[in-house]
């Protein structure tokens, strides 16, 4: 019984056995009374003490999973899926309560659980509950925390991104920032232009307020600017949405040439660029922001996907007339942000510990991306635009069945993203988003190989 177990991550090895052992009772399907291999067999198998996989054992007997078998090990008493926590999205805008939790979504938008690291996180929380009272109990101020704009005026700086503090907008996550835009600067019945493919959440909180889209495809350096430009010129668009870098879901990057002639085109027609950068933080370069070039653009930025997803705050740069706009619309709607989380947030930012964290994050990264794109090399997957940094490899496999694809990827316990959940139309695509720090699971590697053209298959 092989667990995957990562001894780098701040997950500890007790719970990283506990959810290992849930998934390999859940993925193969073992029916109650079923004998697991012994302890000492468990951690001789995967290097691991027999204490730990005791104390394991004894957390799921307590959660009804195994029961003990006197001077015999354990018994699997129940499914696995009981101690499943209830489903996620998939493919950000697919949601399907029969998935479960111990299933790998080779597909997820963020970085997994045993990527997190708690300790710094936990220190900042505590000194905030010790010395800045106010924040536990009061709402932010209109613009957010004046300590925590201030830093990420700072960190804007290195992406000659060089605005005021009074430019700066907090928000509840990049999705809140999204929101406010669209609320605030939008109008139900106006069109405007995404990528293709292009992000779920997006696309969903677009219909949501009845605003019309036009897409144009997303080449490996930015949006195709022929299509860009026939479509501002025969549609008129309100905005454009584009991803800049890391791209979701291709993971390709904007090159400097393309950004410069999409806000030239952007100019000539009138159209309001909001540039979406979440993953900035997961770029090893600078590189060149569209914001750093027009300070008319509106830039969304998150820390989120890096720091915590339950910890929710992101941001807004726009004009000093756009911002009073989105923070009037941000107090009618929410009545401020977090003042607690954007406190927690200053405080890892002006420590240090925060770039740390992401420095060590990019270095997982992009020794698993390349160990990602050789093993799609091999298994003659087709890549799209072989991405440098960021989250995600987009890439699709030679077999040609989109089903048999699938069909396997539910044999190794896997699930992928939906297949119209990138396109704001909905078109069918044999294209996967793949998240490179779910990439190194064993499922997921057996997964690939198994979809190689020339190995035999077991359907």
């Amino acid at each position: 019984m092989e667990l995957r177990i990562d001894r780098q991550a701040m997950v500890p090895v007790v719970q990283q056995i506990v959810d290992a052992l849930v998934c390999t009772i859940h993925c193969n399907q073992m029916m109650p009374g079923t004998r697991l291999p012994s302890v000492r067999a468990i951690a001789r198998i995967n290097s691991l003490n027999e204490f730990c996989v005791v104390q394991a054992c004894e957390r799921l007997v307590a959660q009804g999973v195994l029961e003990p078998c006197h001077r015999a090990g354990y018994l699997v008493s129940a499914p696995a899926s009981v101690v499943a926590s209830d489903a996620g999205w998939i493919g950000d805008a697919e949601f399907d309560p029969c998935h479960s939790s111990c299933e790998l979504q080779l597909g997820a938008g963020s970085l997994p659980d045993s990527w997190r690291e708690s300790d710094d996180l936990a220190y900042a929380i505590r000194e905030v509950s010790r010395t800045d009272m106010a924040g536990l109990f009061n709402y932010s101020s209109a613009l957010g925390l004046p300590r925590l704009r201030q830093q990420i005026q700072k960190c804007l700086k290195p992406l000659d991104i060089h605005v005021e503090d009074s430019r700066i907008l907090t928000t509840d996550g990049a999705s809140q920032g999204l929101d406010l835009i669209v609320r605030t600067l939008l109008k139900p019945g106006d069109c405007v232009v995404v990528e293709s493919p292009g992000c779920p959440v997006l696309f969903e909180l677009l219909r949501l307020h009845g605003i019309s889209m036009r897409q144009v495809p997303r080449t490996p350096l930015g949006p195709d600017l022929a299509t860009l430009d026939e479509l501002f010129a025969k549609h008129r668009p309100r905005a454009f949405f584009i991803n800049s870098f890391h791209h979701n879901p291709t993971g390709t990057s904007l090159v400097p040439e393309v950004a410069r002639q999409v806000l030239k085109l952007a100019r000539e027609h009138d159209v309001l660029v909001i540039e979406d950068d979440v993953y900035a933080d997961l770029h090893s370069s600078c590189g060149e922001r569209l914001a750093a070039l027009d300070e008319n653009v509106i830039y969304v930025g998150s820390y989120s996907k890096t720091l915590s997803s339950a910890l929710r705050v992101g941001f807004i740069v726009a004009t000093a007339e756009s911002i009073e706009r989105l923070a009037s619309v941000k107090m009618i709607t929410s009545m401020g942000t977090s003042g607690f989380s954007e406190s927690v947030l200053a405080c890892l930012l002006a420590n240090g510990a925060y770039r740390k964290l992401v420095q060590r994050q990019r270095q997982r990264l992009n020794n698993d991306r390349l160990a990602l794109l050789q093993l799609l090399e091999d298994a003659e997957w087709e890549v799209f635009g072989k991405p440098v940094g960021g989250l995600f490899v987009w890439a699709r496999s030679r077999m040609g069945d989109c089903a048999q694809v699938r069909a396997q990827a539910r044999r190794c316990g896997i699930v992928l993203s939906s297949t119209t959940a990138f396109s704001s139309e909905g078109t069918v695509s044999d294209w996967q988003r793949i998240n490179v720090a779910c990439a190194g699971d064993p499922r997921a590697r057996a997964f690939i190989q198994a979809t190689t053209p020339d190995r035999p298959q077991a359907f």
